[in-house]
């Protein structure tokens, strides 16, 4: 997601930076589901989505049909009480929804890698259509990545950690990856940032909406950035300084905007919670992501 560069585009509320260049529905309800409901239980009233999401220039129709999307892709499952329709993650998706929450939340330190073999030969579409995140194809079965991310059925992979040079790595990491582009990108997301830092304090509604557009620019890089070894990373890589500022901005959001998921979103049992335990052991890991 681009941020609009126009000086003349008047800010006056967290939402407005997205307006520049519209969100598209159902990646910005993804974002939604982690950060807020996944933690809370995993299911909300699609009132509150339609509410949450208008000020993002989001339609209640763009939104229905996203949600449609979702139930027709096994994510999420619909169910009604008296008139009113909720929305509840499936077992897959909270599944798949933990363990991209490791990757997001957690902290900066270089992952295990596998080699992953394709017996049908399709490494290359899988990488390329984004079934094997921050991987990329050695071959037409092989491919490299960071062991954290779920192996699609059917496939195998042996895991190990990166050995060698400092130079070899680095050489390596530069073949296989744009890294150019993700540093780029990482360094985008910090003028991002600094524009939402520069907001601060807001008030709940727009402390959540501040803190989920965050998690939104900051998951479409993170999810797909390799981890790779401090070693094997350009001098000055902007990933280490982007996720500390990440978890510094968030936790810095977080008291104002759980405390408006409590007053304002509903579950199919009620009230939504401000604080769960599933919530808590993410602002641990945020906060351990800046010792690092």
């Amino acid at each position: 997601m681009q941020l609009p560069q126009d000086d003349q585009v008047r800010v006056q509320r967290p939402a407005d930076l997205a307006l520049a260049q519209p969100l598209r529905a159902g990646s910005f309800i993804v974002t939604l589901f982690g950060d807020v409901i996944a933690p809370r239980g995993g299911d909300v009233w699609i009132g509150n989505i339609i509410a949450f999401c208008a000020p993002f220039g989001i339609s209640e129709t763009l939104i229905r049909t996203a949600m449609s999307r979702l139930v027709s892709a096994g994510q999420i499952a619909g169910l009604r009480q008296g008139r009113r329709s909720f929305y509840r993650l499936t077992e897959v998706a909270q599944n798949e929804y933990a363990q991209a929450g490791a990757r997001i939340y957690g902290d900066a330190r270089a992952e295990a890698w596998r080699l992953v073999f394709c017996p049908q030969a399709d490494a290359v579409a899988r990488c390329s259509a984004g079934d094997l995140p921050s991987h990329v194809a050695l071959t037409d079965s092989m491919a490299l990545g960071p062991r954290s991310m779920p192996l699609p059925e059917g496939l195998c992979a042996i895991t190990g950690t990166a050995e060698g040079s400092d130079t070899a790595l680095h050489d390596m990491a530069r073949r296989l990856w744009d890294l150019d582009a993700l540093d780029q990108e990482y360094t985008g997301f910090l003028g991002h940032a600094e524009q939402i830092n520069e907001m601060m304090p807001l008030p709940g509604a727009e402390a959540l909406e501040a803190r989920v557009l965050l998690v939104h620019a900051f998951r479409q890089i993170a999810l797909r950035d390799p981890r790779l070894p401090h070693a094997a990373l350009p001098a000055d890589w902007a990933g280490i300084r982007a996720r500390s500022v990440f978890a510094q901005t968030y936790l810095a959001l977080s008291a104002e905007a759980d405390s408006h998921v409590a007053a304002a979103f509903e579950g199919a049992e009620g009230p939504l919670q401000s604080r769960t335990r599933a919530g808590e052991a993410r602002y641990a890991l945020l906060r351990e992501s800046l010792r690092v």
